[in-house]
């Protein structure tokens, strides 16, 4: 599982990346944004559902740790290994 933990400036640059504005932590109230002049908006309820829609892959990604004890496992068993098990590996 990723540890990178996904906040609103993430979810709305995702929505649309010529937004302008300027964010307070915790980065997870939308009452702290602050849309500059002439940007577009994204909606708060546009803005959270793509904040958890995004949790959500980070969370089903693997970590570092966990894609090398793939790697090593797969290497032990004779088994292929996938591109980011293979760059896991230093020669």
């Amino acid at each position: 599982m990723s540890d990178k933990i996904v906040n609103l400036n993430d979810a709305i640059l995702d929505v649309n990346s010529a937004c302008q504005f300027e964010n307070k932590a915790p980065y997870t109230d939308y009452s702290k944004i602050v849309w500059l002049d002439g940007s577009p908006t994204v909606s708060k309820a546009d803005a959270e559902a793509r904040m958890a829609e995004l949790q959500a892959i980070e969370d089903a990604k693997e970590s570092p740790e966990e894609i090398k004890a793939s790697a090593k496992a797969k290497l032990i068993a004779g088994e292929p290994l996938t591109e980011e098990e293979a760059e896991t590996i230093v020669l």
